[in-house]
């Protein structure tokens, strides 16, 4: 494909459309959800039986979790550990402090953030385990200062290995809508949480958007998407090696190259194999701008600067879950160990979402202490406004504290 910067966007709509829209899951998953809710232990075992869960017990126990923590390959668990503390450092770095505000009127409001008091972390675990999630869900809940910590995942040894390491409070063996329902609602067995993030498949998203209603969510989380944006001087091998790394999370990912090298488009195309040929695409763009245009119409989950054109571009980027700058900096190192998260928003959502931090599991809330002067200032402000919205008892309410009474 070729792109100028009349028509980036209708281009990275192109590439965007070849992977299909799934088809709408949501009537599906709202009977799923809806048993759940009222049918409590019994539906949930039901329905992990019939999609192919691992049934009972459905909490997994300490001694069980310990068990697969030592099985560990000691490889991975070094890994594991490095995630860690790297995901740990960089999570506790986005925890505010209070701030209190003087005003005029001689008042002051304390802006505080909270954690909430439980939260759930969904690892997916269908054709591949993923203990990278579980890090990123439940490092980033404990720096937030979350009281209670509670992972949903298959009863794979390396997830339940990964839950041990880190710590997670409960652990429960459980996938699928099924799982998000029961962690909203609760159950016989499970108390409902406050918040849920993690990614997972469609039916796992939509759950967690239905419930939204009832806890909170990070966003919709997948499937996973890359843009690379290419210039003069980039390695076309590794860029090759980072667009089939982000087609093999499976069918419904889409990865793209954009580069305004005629050379490297060409090296690209050569280097991808054909087996994925349908979801990796390569763009030629007729300068630097057009490609950032590009990039920012396609809002990508990933976005990888290579080459000293592309690498200045970082500053002005504004659309993407996460940015990762200069030729050492591929898209694995981010899922796995970098520190930053990878439950990051998906197609093209990252206009408007952000990436799973510790916001996610902290409330905001303000503290407000008034004085006498304060209130008469503001009262003189604040009872006419009151009045005029036709609400009496709230003009009444200020006027109560106020050395002279303003006339009704």
């Amino acid at each position: 494909m070729t792109c100028d910067v009349t028509d980036a966007s209708a281009v990275a709509a192109r590439v965007r459309a070849l992977v299909p829209p799934p088809e709408s899951v949501s009537d599906s998953v709202r009977e799923i959800v809806g048993a759940v809710a009222q049918g409590g232990d019994r539906a949930l075992l039901e329905l992990e039986q019939c999609f192919g869960g691992s049934g009972l017990p459905l909490r997994v126990e300490s001694h069980e979790l310990q068990a697969a923590r030592d099985s560990l390959d000691p490889a991975v668990r070094r890994g594991l550990e490095t995630a860690i503390a790297n995901v740990g450092e960089v999570a506790r770095a986005g925890v505010s402090s209070d701030l209190d505000v003087t005003l005029s009127q001689g008042h002051s409001v304390r802006l505080r953030e909270v954690p909430v008091r439980r939260a759930a972390v969904y690892a997916p675990g269908g054709a591949h385990p993923y203990p990278s999630s579980v890090v990123m869900g439940v490092i980033t809940a404990q720096a937030a200062g979350v009281d209670h910590v509670v992972v949903a995942a298959p009863a794979h040894p390396i997830i339940l290995g990964a839950c041990a390491l880190c710590g997670a409070d409960e652990v429960y063996r459980m996938g699928g809508a099924q799982a998000i329902a029961a962690l909203a609602y609760g159950t016989e067995t499970i108390a409902p949480v406050d918040v849920i993030v993690g990614p997972g498949n469609l039916y796992v998203q939509e759950a967690k958007v239905q419930v939204s209603n009832r806890v909170g969510i990070e966003g919709f989380a997948g499937p996973s998407d890359l843009c690379i944006v290419a210039s003069a001087g980039a390695d076309p091998e590794p860029l090759a090696l980072d667009l089939l790394a982000q087609a093999e999370h499976g069918k419904d990912s889409v990865a793209v190259a954009v580069s305004d090298d005629p050379r490297l488009v060409q090296a690209l195309c050569e280097s991808l194999r054909v087996d994925v040929a349908g979801r990796v695409a390569v763009v030629e763009a007729s300068d630097s701008v057009v490609a950032l245009a590009f990039a920012e119409a396609f809002a990508p989950e990933h976005l990888q600067l290579v080459g000293s054109d592309a690498e200045l571009l970082a500053p002005r980027v504004r659309n993407a879950g996460c940015v990762l700058v200069g030729s050492y900096s591929a898209t694995a190192f981010s899922d796995y160990v970098a520190g930053s998260n990878h439950t990051l928003p998906t197609d093209g959502r990252a206009r408007f979402a952000s990436g799973l931090t510790v916001k996610h599991f902290r409330r905001s809330m303000s503290e407000i202490r008034l004085n006498e002067q304060s209130a008469d200032e503001l009262g003189v402000a604040g009872v006419p406004i009151a009045q005029a919205e036709g609400f009496q008892y709230h003009a009444a309410s200020m006027q109560a504290r106020m050395r002279e009474r303003l006339a009704s």
